[in-house]
């Protein structure tokens, strides 16, 4: 499965198509319906085994896994802690088995930014005879192109406001691409700007409403299960990127050397520090996401924060020190070393970015 999302990565980054087969490939062998909750008929995949499915993903091409991603969480969260009206989970879930469905939050707006540094969102759901009508335009949606359901963050326009998701099906009128993504990285995940006008749901089509101070917070550090595959999923673009590394290395033959150039030193230590930098930050992912399932309670979420920190910071690095030793050939656009040095650059660009976590750590840490 791997390989074949692979073969399909540089088409897909070059013309920036919503990755639809690629997807197909991916729910053919079980893997956007994996955490579905036992209790619902799924497999009950958690936090370690999402972590290995979007490495092994993200190796092949990371905009599919990180639209993988937001499924996975949706489905993970509800396997937890149940909060979508059950009938329509229950629809949701069967579709699921039956197809690809795509579900992700679309919380970050033009003006607010990311949820994550504070803010209330401006996209308003009006109370109407038959439910809401949501008004609003979110930034970096992504897999909007193909998502079967937004989960908008709004504030209602009641006497007093409340902030809650509102469940939007993806076909419903009213919904317009209205900004296409056009980044360095991840050029086919499709993470575009979506405006919803007059979107009309039903009433209960709506999930974590509450008042404004509670449900406005995002807790940073909360979301251990969400961090750690995330970062699994920029571990494994690095290995792919290691491992064109190691391919080069093993069959290029300087006319002056006569030999591969793997055999000196300078390929050799690089290999070295690259081998380093990636198995210390699995064991770091995958061993503190072991521990959130063991529901290890001496493991803090301000470490599942750190671990993310050192493997974006080891992810980054390990990369650009493979397109450093290559030179030009390694910033080559026929080369795959150039798309994974793209790629990685988004890893530290998730909520809860860099300095947030190092706050919420450093405070903790001085705080105990």
């Amino acid at each position: 499965m791997t390989a074949r999302i692979a073969e399909l990565a540089a088409g897909y980054d070059q013309s920036g198509a919503f990755p639809a087969e690629s997807l197909r490939i991916a729910h053919g062998a079980g893997l956007l319906t994996a955490t579905i909750g036992k209790q619902y008929g799924g497999q009950g995949a958690r936090v370690e085994e999402s972590a290995r499915i979007l490495h092994r993903i993200g190796r092949g091409d990371p905009s599919v896994a990180l639209i993988a991603a937001m499924t996975l969480n949706t489905h993970a969260r509800q396997a937890v802690q149940p909060h979508w009206p059950e009938e329509l989970y229950a629809r949701l879930v069967k579709e699921s088995f039956e197809r690809p469905v795509l579900v992700n939050h679309a919380r970050v707006e033009p003006e607010l930014g990311s949820p994550a540094r504070g803010g209330l969102p401006s996209t308003l759901a009006r109370r109407t005879p038959d439910g809401w009508s949501l008004n609003g335009t979110k930034r970096f949606v992504t897999g909007a192109e193909g998502l079967d359901w937004f989960l908008v963050w709004a504030t209602t326009d009641e006497p007093e406001p409340r902030v809650g998701t509102f469940l939007v099906p993806g076909g419903s009128s009213g919904i317009e691409i209205t900004g296409r993504w056009d980044q360095l990285g991840l050029r086919a995940s499709g993470s575009h700007d979506v405006t919803f006008r007059d979107v009309e749901i039903p009433y209960e089509h709506v999930i974590g409403i509450g008042p404004y101070g509670a449900a406005a917070e995002q807790d940073n550090r909360a979301g251990a299960a969400l961090h750690l595959p995330l970062a699994a999923l920029y571990l494994g673009v690095a290995r792919a990127a290691q491992s064109f590394f190691h391919t080069f290395a093993q069959t290029r033959v300087p006319a002056n050397l006569g030999h591969p150039v793997a055999r000196t030193e300078r390929f050799r230590r690089t290999a070295g520090e690259i081998e380093v930098l990636l198995t210390a930050a699995e064991e770091l992912v995958f061993g503190g996401a072991a521990r959130v399932d063991a529901a290890d309670t001496s493991y803090a979420p301000e470490q599942a924060l750190g671990a993310r920190v050192l493997a974006d910071r080891h992810g980054v690095r390990a990369v650009e020190l493979a397109v450093r030793l290559l030179g030009n050939p390694g910033l080559a656009r026929g080369n795959a070393l150039e798309r994974h040095f793209r790629d990685i650059q988004c890893a530290p660009v998730h909520a809860p970015q860099e300095d947030i976590s190092l706050l919420a750590i450093g405070t903790k840490a001085l705080n105990p």
